[in-house]
């Protein structure tokens, strides 16, 4: 699909956007539906300036702050991630980048985790060098996971402290670590629709292999607590047009599903997406578990019909 293509896509009405990605759904990605589910092993004090993170130490928010989780408490959130319904853990941590010895702890409780539990977990750690990577690898980490955010031309406006390339760079360092990439990125950060266009593109040229879609929370405290939300429909059309460029890849739904979606949730999954996190999120409570379980069940109702 040429970007000649992809501009036709903004000219379609919500309704045949969601036909097209409903049918490219099914064609390439069939009912499965990825459940996942992180935590957060690591808190706050972050040095980076992303104007929508509430774990910046430039922003005042209030959130709780504390170190590196211990091997026995991560192992308990995967126990705890397992029992709910997750069929992958994420290990996330604040910061650019963990220390070495940070790192090693991390390795340690992947190892108890796939020994223990038998749980597909991928890390969010930050920048990260391929020795780094191999280290997790060997752990047992099958993927690693490492947006992208925004596009190249609005990035620059949420984010001073990295770049977009030093991102690009992270990811095609985990592909050629021989690791599964997780990337995707935030809508509703004040970018345009050809913004989401364009990281979609880049997410497509880099080959990822599974896309989280968040969309803002605005959080009290950050340069974009006062932020304008997204209408319903706007989240509905990213969601489809991601679907219709990417194609085979897993689209997951995160942050901000709740708020902005509500009781359309289940419209997002007959839009492209075919999968969510579930539990929370890194500074955000989530949904009620038992309403997530009820909304998976009635996703594979409706793939059916």
């Amino acid at each position: 699909m040429d970007r000649k293509e992809i501009k036709l896509l903004e000219k379609l009405s919500l309704a045949e956007l969601v036909l097209k990605a409903n049918q490219i759904r099914q064609d390439y990605i069939g009912q499965r539906l990825d459940l996942c589910s992180i935590t957060n092993a690591k808190s706050g004090l972050c040095t980076q300036d992303c104007k929508f993170c509430a774990q910046s130490i430039r922003h005042a928010t209030g959130i709780p702050t504390y170190p590196l989780k211990s091997p026995k408490e991560i192992i308990a959130g995967a126990k705890q991630a397992q029992d709910i319904g997750a069929k992958r853990f994420g290990i996330v941590t604040s910061g650019n980048r963990l220390s070495p010895e940070e790192l090693k702890r991390v390795c340690d409780a992947v190892a108890s985790i796939k020994k223990k539990l038998g749980l597909k977990v991928c890390a969010s750690l930050g920048s990260i060098d391929e020795p780094g990577l191999q280290l997790l690898k060997v752990a047992g980490i099958s993927r690693y996971h490492h947006n992208l955010e925004t596009s190249p031309r609005y990035f620059p406006q949420i984010i001073s402290t990295h770049t977009f390339e030093e991102r690009v760079a992270t990811i095609k360092a985990v592909k050629k670590a021989g690791l599964e990439v997780c990337s995707g990125g935030i809508i509703g950060l004040g970018e345009t629709v050809e913004d989401r266009l364009e990281l979609a593109l880049w997410l497509k040229k880099l080959e990822v292999d599974s896309v989280p879609l968040n969309v803002l929370i605005p959080i009290k405290g950050t340069p974009l607590e006062k932020q304008k939300p997204l209408s319903g429909a706007e989240v509905i059309k990213t969601i489809a047009i991601f679907r219709i460029i990417l194609k085979d890849k897993t689209i997951k739904i995160a942050a901000g599903r709740e708020s902005l979606l509500q009781d359309f949730q289940a419209l997002a999954f007959m839009a492209g997406a075919n999968g969510m996190l579930i539990g929370g999120y890194l500074t955000v409570k989530g949904r009620d578990i038992l309403e997530d379980q009820q909304l998976a069940r009635e996703i594979q109702r409706l793939w059916q019909m």
